[in-house]
């Protein structure tokens, strides 16, 4: 059966994938424009297909990682002349699979060709069963008319769809940025307001929602089909091939037996399998270093896999608050990398500001999306690929949300509502600055056990929760930016989403299991995965993240918990393993927040680009804001009376991104 045509696109001087795909009429006309707006995420070529009928038309971007020959590009056309796929990310087990496959002639040595070929034998079903890697893809079934959308188990890789509204006829349209579709003639899709709501209480819109009514984002582990006909795509079915909260409750039911001993050099043996598969690549490969625990672990085990230095890259900033290269110049030395910083001045980090809101497709407001872009940013002119430490404080217990909140819960529950309220109102009459100073102060009344960093962040922090009603009222005050964003807005109501809905899960997990599981299941995939994603995605740089190997979090989840969470302290078995690579006194230091000093910037060398997007005029404009609310938290925060950065930098980066996309 013929199946269409493959179109190349004309390269490109900018010099990791985007795919692309359209259904309606017309459709080759349309999904050249698609899949350049792709351009960033690859740079070394492109090209599109069209089915014979015109009603399918897919496109695909590309920065070669590993088989960069051109008969490794994309859409690629199974053997059989059944299945065509456009795929973004990387297949880490291909060579496994591969071997199963004995016999069949492959033509090219990419995981893109495994992965078709794989499904032309098995089906899509069981191939994401066998699947270990970061991707999203879209799969063709010419015979069927089926198409096939999947990510990955923990959300690495993003995937939007949904029908364009204001389009001449019907449209169906998915991509891997929402860039992609809003270039669409026509595309009216309006601003969904529970959407909006829910970024302004996390600082990033949570799946399966995006930011336009209409458009969904693919959650972790999603498996969707749908049915084409002329013009349209009917959904037939939607499952998670990879459901993490039965796999969590599967292996508690399930867990790990042996010696502490024992259980560590298991451990260490998953970690150090995940970080080998994912140093496969025919392009220069390298490593983000902080000097934090994550970062170590995973330099340390590429370290011991090779025989030459690992390339490694951190950045510093000017203020010894925020500044963390001395720790990662220090682990560098000590491992033997090749080590590259670089120490930004303010200026640095205020040009990028400007650029975020074309950066990130829809509204994404944690700060720390700034040096993430500036790291990724620098460490792209050695390298193409570069491994993250991310996840390790999700799965291990690293924040504090892990590890306090379950004696911060005891003692709440049983305090009377009133103390409480008188708590919460006398930590907030001091702001967060006046909080640091105090701390500084009175520091010889503590040791080194009671030090951490930004104290009157943390304290206001806790005010903010006070009035939690269960565990995860807990965590949904812990974890949002915004206790009450109805209250910068006209209208609009609080959606229903993932952790209002996990009540059930009270009874079947120790407290810090469900704080863990509750950042896995959102704020990974919805912030941290999200942001690096998008930053390194601008600079054409592929981010690799070892701890989120799907066979570790499994492996990690059957460990006892008292293995993660130890002493009022998280991750203990993560650092007992980098313990055995670097000395325990160079690892210990306060954990730092990967941020910047926003609250001095907004009153400062950001207070002119800060006020001219919240001029009244342009907050008017959309009807979103209640203009008069949202100065009073400006002017507040101007004065110094009060810390609402968080708050003003979620309303700043939705400004700033609708005039770049809207």
């Amino acid at each position: 059966m013929p199946l269409g045509k493959i179109n190349q696109l004309p390269g490109t001087s900018k010099l990791m994938c985007g795919v692309t795909g359209l259904v309606g009429l017309r459709s080759a006309d349309r999904i050249a424009e698609m899949t350049d707006r792709l351009i960033h995420r690859g740079p070394d070529g492109g090209a599109t297909w069209t089915s014979d009928d015109s009603v399918l038309s897919l496109g695909h971007r590309r920065l070669s990682i590993i088989d960069p020959r051109v008969v490794s590009a994309q859409p690629m056309r199974s053997r059989c002349e059944r299945y065509v796929i456009v795929f973004n990310g990387e297949i880490y087990n291909f060579r496994e699979l591969r071997a199963k496959l004995s016999g069949h002639p492959f033509r090219t040595e990419s995981d893109t060709e495994v992965l078709l070929e794989t499904i032309a034998k098995l089906g899509v079903c069981e191939t994401l069963s066998l699947l270990n890697g970061m991707f999203a893809f879209a799969v063709y079934d010419t015979h069927r008319k089926q198409l096939h959308l999947a990510i990955d188990r923990l959300g690495e890789k993003p995937l939007y769809y949904g029908e364009v509204q204001g389009t001449a006829e019907p449209v169906f349209a998915f991509a891997s940025e929402l860039k992609a579709l809003t270039c669409i003639q026509g595309f009216s899709n309006p601003i969904d307001d529970e959407a909006l709501t829910s970024y302004l209480r996390y600082n990033y819109v949570a799946a399966p929602r995006s930011i336009y009514q209409g458009i969904r984002k693919l959650e972790p582990g999603q498996h969707l089909i749908f049915h084409l006909g002329e013009g349209h795509a009917e959904l037939a079915e939607s499952h998670l091939y990879w459901d993490a909260q039965q796999v969590i409750e599967q292996s508690l039911a399930n867990p790990l037996v042996g010696s502490e001993q024992q259980l560590l050099d298991g451990l260490e043996d998953q970690i150090r399998q995940s970080v080998a598969s994912r140093m496969v690549a025919d392009v220069p490969l390298g490593a983000f270093l902080s000097g934090g625990y994550d970062s170590t672990l995973v330099v340390a085990m590429m370290a011991a896999s090779v025989n030459q230095p690992v390339r490694t890259f951190s950045i510093g900033q000017q203020d010894p608050l925020y500044n963390e290269a001395d720790h990662a110049r220090a682990v560098a030395e000590y491992l033997g990398t090749d080590h590259t910083e670089w120490i930004l001045s303010p200026e640095d980090a205020l040009e990028v500001i400007p650029k975020l809101g074309e950066m990130f497709c829809e509204p994404f407001a944690d700060a720390s999306q700034i040096p993430t872009y500036l790291v990724a940013n620098m460490t792209r002119q050695h390298v193409t690929v570069a491994l993250s430490g991310d996840g390790g404080d999700e799965l291990f217990g690293g924040y504090n949300r892990h590890f306090r909140a379950g004696s911060l819960w005891s003692r709440i529950r049983r305090a009377p509502v009133w103390s409480r309220k008188m708590l919460a109102h006398a930590i907030q009459s001091v702001s967060a600055t006046q909080w640091d100073q105090l701390y500084k102060r009175f520091s010889f009344l503590r040791g080194r056990r009671g030090e951490f960093a930004l104290p009157g962040v943390k304290l206001h922090k806790l005010a903010g929760v006070l009035h939690s009603n269960s565990p995860i009222d807990l965590y949904q005050r812990l974890a949002s930016v915004n206790q009450q964003p109805l209250s910068l807005l006209r209208g609009g109501q609080e959606p229903k989403d993932r952790l209002s809905e996990s009540n059930d899960l009270i009874d079947s997990m120790q407290f810090e299991e469900l704080m863990m599981f509750l950042d896995m299941v959102s704020y990974l995939p919805g912030d941290i995965l999200a942001k690096v994603d998008r930053a390194t995605m601008a600079t054409s740089l592929e981010s690799r993240v070892p701890l989120l190997d799907h066979r570790l979090v499994e492996h990690a989840w059957r460990m006892p918990l008292s293995m993660k969470i130890r002493n009022g302290d998280g991750k203990w078995a993560l650092k007992q393993i980098v313990h055995r690579h670097v000395p325990k006194e160079m690892m210990e230091r306060p954990k730092m927040g990967f941020s910047i000093p926003l609250s001095r910037w907004l009153r400062g060398p950001l207070r002119d680009w800060s006020a001219n997007l919240l001029d009244r005029d342009r907050l008017s404009a959309d009807r979103h804001f209640d203009v008069d609310a949202v100065h009073r938290l400006w002017n507040a925060h101007l004065s110094g009376k009060q810390e609402n950065e968080h708050q003003l930098w979620a309303v700043l980066m939705f400004q700033s991104w609708k005039e770049s996309h809207i």
